[in-house]
């Protein structure tokens, strides 16, 4: 601020003194006469003009030669690059000039330009940290990657650079698909500075899809203590991975292992319907039935799930069908309303043969909002209450063309999959998989070739419906229709009662 009015103050004296000499000279009579000591000289309008310009080429030279000075007395003083400094003045404002016009045609887009003005700024500038970033963000505007890996490579040797550069690396292994090398400078990047976001988000990706699961939590520990992921997100997506580590634990044949992690996943995360099942049958099959009761129930209450009620009836697979009903009140008395919660006590009577309750129990599901477990449900009821074969295959035929119903759907490519996965299967989001009804356009038929006899109870040459081959992939307007693969209805009933239900029916 003090610089600037000296300045202005400067540039109106000098302008005043310019002034003042010029109405001097046209008041003479066409001579100056200037004494010095006792020598006096006569200067005409054209050798005064010359004079003024060589006074001020004088004192241009004095002010430089002044600075040279300052510059010497600090090198004396103890500043090794005072004098260098001095010289290289006129190339650094030069160099810091290209610098600024690469800046600024790297900002309009201008990639060639900017190239243009980098490599000119390193020339004056000798500082490849600054004109290197430069050329590396034009290589990459422009097209040219092999030069922008290049400079990359250039910029990992700096210290000040190298996160830079890994993360530049990192994008272009991202772009190139080679995921095994992504991921090691992914976890470079994320040392270099656990804290960057976007480095923690890719790592997460990257190990998920590697199914390291256990990098994955600690990386996911770190993005909760540098605060770039809300507490209650933590913990949904801590059980999701510790779910994840529990069934590769179970593969291994380690099943006291992965019952202790499945049951820690359903802690951080009840509402997770894969975790409450593992964690439920986990207790069951340690026989502690109370914990498996008290896991589903509150999984239940979250939302009610055909995999919570296949898990609940394995508590006790030896009770009839009466008791049955009678123990699945613990669960049907939460979400009377519900859907599933209809369907699931339909399945129960039907199990019982008692059709009018299962009728009941499904009241208009079947017509007011058909999925195609309802409506076999309801050519079940049909068929046991004696209805034609005619009435039976109607339903069944409905059954083709119906919606599923709630499946795995991922939130962000909108693909459907038959089993719960914690990464997209199609493009590779993390914890994005969510029950519920796929988007309008994708229709799910039955992917076996032959109906539960539980629900048909006839011969397979008059019930059984051949449908297309099983898909899971969504259907777009230019492509036909494929068929997906509709849940046995009644899962949760033993095969022995199934079997013995048939037999009664077809008599």
């Amino acid at each position: 601020m003090l610089w600037s009015l000296l300045k202005i103050v400067l540039f109106i004296v000098v302008v005043a003194a310019l002034t003042l000499g010029a109405g001097r000279l046209m008041e003479t009579d066409g001579a100056i006469r200037v004494a010095l000591a006792d020598v006096e000289f006569t200067l005409g309008p054209f050798q005064a003009a010359i004079a003024a310009l060589l006074l001020i080429v004088a004192t241009w030279v004095l002010l430089k030669l002044i600075g040279l000075l300052i510059a010497l007395v600090r090198f004396l003083n103890g500043d090794e690059t005072a004098i260098s400094r001095y010289f290289s003045r006129n190339r650094e404002r030069k160099g810091y000039r290209a610098l600024a016009d690469g800046m600024l045609a790297l900002a309009s887009g201008e990639g060639r330009e900017a190239m243009s003005h980098a490599a000119r700024a390193d020339r004056y500038l000798r500082r490849p940290e600054l004109t290197n970033l430069i050329t590396a963000q034009a290589a990459e505007m422009v097209g040219d990657k092999r030069k922008a890996e290049t400079v990359y490579k250039e910029l990992l040797h700096d210290d000040r650079t190298r996160f830079v550069g890994v993360r530049g690396l990192l994008r272009h292994k991202l772009d190139e698909g080679d995921t095994d090398t992504a991921l090691a400078l992914a976890e470079k990047a994320f040392a270099l500075k656990p804290k960057h976001n976007e480095t923690q988000d890719v790592l997460l990706k990257l190990q998920a899809g590697k199914e390291d699961w256990a990098g994955a939590r600690k990386t996911l520990g770190a993005k909760l203590k540098h605060g770039t992921l809300p507490r209650d997100v933590h913990k949904r997506r801590d059980a999701v991975l510790a779910l994840s580590e529990a069934k590769d634990i179970f593969a291994e044949g380690k099943s006291v292992e992965a019952r202790e992690t499945a049951i820690e996943a359903n802690r951080l995360s009840p509402d997770l319907v894969p975790a409450a099942v593992m964690a439920a049958r986990g207790y069951t099959a340690n026989n502690q039935e109370k914990y498996a009761t008290r896991v589903i129930k509150k999984a239940w209450e979250v939302r009610p799930h055909p995999d919570l009620a296949a898990a609940f009836a394995e508590i006790e697979p030896q009770e009839s069908p009466t008791e049955r009903i009678r123990r699945f009140q613990q669960l049907t008395r939460i979400h009377p309303d519900d859907p599933e919660t209809k369907m699931l006590l339909a399945e129960l009577n039907i199990a019982a043969e008692d059709f009018p309750a299962a009728r009941r129990a499904l009241g208009d599901l079947a017509t007011a909002h058909p999925t195609a477990r309802s409506v076999s449900l309801m050519a079940a009821i049909e068929k046991g209450e004696g209805a034609s074969d005619a009435v039976v295959r109607g339903w069944l035929a409905k059954a083709l063309t119906v919606s599923r119903g709630p499946q795995w759907v991922c939130d962000k490519c909108q693909n459907i999959h038959a089993q719960w996965h914690p990464v997209c299967q199609n493009c590779g989001a993390f914890d994005t998989l969510a029950w519920r009804e796929p988007q309008e356009g994708v229709i799910a038929v039955p992917g076996s070739t032959e109906m539960l006899p539980l629900l048909v109870g006839a011969e397979p040459e008059e019930t059984t419906v051949e449908p297309p081959t099983p898909a899971v992939q969504p259907v777009t307007e230019d492509e036909p229709q494929e068929a997906v693969s509709v849940p046995e209805a009644a899962a949760i009933v033993p095969q022995e009662q199934r079997d013995e239900a048939d037999t009664r029916v077809k008599t």
